[in-house]
């Protein structure tokens, strides 16, 4: 099938370019075909983020949400930050110490142009694939996107949909329907954090040349019903501290949304040194604090998911054009982690996308060209003027840690940027030491309560795959993780991971044998990332599998 543009993932940066695309073509009265593939089985089924809501780009992408149904309905009313110095004590910070970036409640009045909302970015992203279809816009979800097709001198023409029905052998199966080629003018690559085809792209154009590498955190997440007389819409809390220890960087957040429910989660950098460090046990564990378990408290858990989140900023973005096609949202890295947001930087570089590739369409542009135009666009764009200011942040922290960094950004943002640039040079799956060196930790067992394990937070999320398919989970050497990452590491893989995929279990002949349960597995790429051999290597699935997030 051949289209004007086709666009991988129906996230905020795919959807919002393929709206805008849409708009410039009606306006002009030019015939454009968009078409948007997403692995999930719905648009907004893989989308998972905290979120406190900047709608900026929205605004200038549909002016009217308001009139037109859009899910913002919660705003930011009151912020708090903590420090939680063990696990009792915890210290509030005053307003005036917190960062400019983390304050959520500047539009007390109400404007469109400062207030911040509590939401739930998958249902912001079912209502942005509403829109995009009434624009024309096509969305296919269930059909992911395997290969990227490109001529013999590189240039990218389209992408490759996996097969549906194939075994785990290998071979097809009954009702097997094979890929089919979606070939396009340009192609826009919106796959989110640590895309299985820009991580491709990104090493055969060598698009992070004399970049930072880029830098990752996981985010684990859990949405909760609690008591009416708990609940306060708008609150928004944040914090850092325990359970994480100095050397493991990272922070919480718990939001009061609307119906009665909080979302709280934890953010976790994948830079953390201990291989006996369990990001999901450390979460558990970080509920029972008072601090959070005063909102918690007599209310019911019915969603939990996990995915990493791209975090280095400016220092770590790729270039993000090549012959052909343009790397965009999550899948670059345009997260602003010093605002703890990347929905309205993600939706600003789709529009950017877009206008740049509409410009060159309307001119009879029939495509393959690297769009340089992009660029000047993107760079003098607010969202590139806002990653900028924020450079320093994440590594000021790693290099100087949670209380060090944090006044090295406070005064930072106090005097415009001024302070010289951080680098961190050193890749998240470098940093693991030998787990003989580290201290094991003994972490508590779940109350089933406030605290819960991972085979039940896995049914939450709904994850689902077709058990006779290939494993999505490739290994470079089958032998490594018995053979070099058990005796070193402890094989970490089993405690990184957040939904009980990686295990050692007893072979037959009673030698320790590495098993893959890939029917867990949650999407979230951390084993793609912090295995330290980069041993792992996450593709993409049978369209449809995956977690079915509701409400996330």
């Amino acid at each position: 099938m051949d289209f004007d543009v086709v666009i991988v993932g129906a996230g905020p940066s795919g959807l919002s370019a393929a709206s805008r695309l849409m708009q410039q073509a009606n306006e002009a009265g030019q015939e454009l075909t968009v078409c948007v593939v997403e692995k999930g089985s719905e648009v907004g089924a893989h989308i998972l983020s905290g979120a406190v809501f900047e709608p900026r780009a929205l605004n200038e992408l549909f002016p009217d949400w308001e009139e037109r149904g859009a899910p913002l309905t919660t705003p930011a009313t009151r912020d708090e930050l903590y420090l939680l110095k063990d696990a009792e004590k915890a210290q509030k910070l005053p307003n005036a110490l917190v960062p400019k970036t983390m304050h959520n409640t500047g539009g007390q009045n109400h404007d469109k142009e400062s207030t911040r909302y509590v939401i739930s970015a998958g249902n912001l992203c079912r209502w942005l694939g509403e829109q995009a279809e009434a624009l024309g816009v096509e969305i296919f979800p269930g059909f992911a996107a395997q290969e990227v097709i490109q001529d013999e001198d590189g240039t990218v023409r389209g992408i490759l949909i996996g097969d549906m029905g194939v075994g785990a052998d290998g071979q097809p199966k009954d009702g097997h329907m094979p890929g089919m080629e979606l070939r396009a003018k340009y192609t826009l690559f919106a796959e989110g954090a640590r895309g299985h085809l820009g991580k491709r792209l990104i090493r055969d154009f060598e698009l992070d040349a004399g970049k930072d590498p880029q830098h990752y955190g996981i985010g684990l997440k859990e949405l909760w019903d609690i008591p009416a007389e708990q609940h306060e819409p708008g609150l928004v809390l944040h914090g850092s501290g325990w359970p994480l220890d100095k050397q493991t960087h990272g922070g919480w957040f718990l939001y009061h949304a609307e119906n009665q429910q909080v979302v709280v989660g934890l953010i976790m950098d994948l830079s953390y040194q201990n291989p006996w460090l369990s990001p999901f046990d450390e979460f558990q564990r970080m509920k029972h604090h008072p601090v959070l378990k005063q909102h918690l408290e007599g209310g019911k858990r019915v969603a939990y998911g996990a995915r990493a989140i791209a975090k280095g900023g400016l220092n770590c973005l790729p270039k993000m054009t090549f012959p052909g096609g343009l790397l965009i949202g999550c899948d670059a890295g345009t997260l602003n982690f010093a605002k703890i947001k990347g929905l309205h930087t993600a939706m600003k570089s789709g529009l950017v996308a877009a206008e740049a590739v509409f410009e060159a369409l309307k001119q009879g542009d029939e495509g393959g060209r690297e769009l340089t135009t992009f660029t000047e666009k993107w760079e003098a764009s607010w969202a590139y003027q806002e990653l900028k200011e924020s450079a320093s942040f994440g590594p000021a922290i790693h290099k100087y840690g949670t209380v060090g960094g944090g006044a090295y950004n406070f005064l930072d943002q106090l005097l415009g940027g001024k302070l010289p640039n951080v680098h961190d040079t050193t890749p998240d799956h470098a940093t693991l030491k030998p787990a003989a060196e580290c201290e094991k930790i003994d972490y508590p067992k779940p109350d089933g309560k406030l605290s819960f394990d991972k085979p039940s937070s896995v049914f939450l999320s709904n994850t689902n795959h077709e058990e006779d398919q290939p494993c999505h989970l490739k290994l470079a050497d089958p032998e490594l993780p018995i053979r070099d990452n058990l005796p070193t590491y402890a094989e970490p893989a089993s405690r990184y991971c957040p939904a009980g995929v990686y295990e050692v279990v007893e072979a037959d002949d009673g030698t320790p044998k590495f098993q893959i349960n890939f029917q867990n597995c949650v999407h979230c790429k951390t084993c793609d990332i912090k295995d330290p051999a980069q041993n792992i290597t996450w593709v993409a699935p049978e369209g449809g599998g995956g977690p079915n997030y509701p409400n996330m």
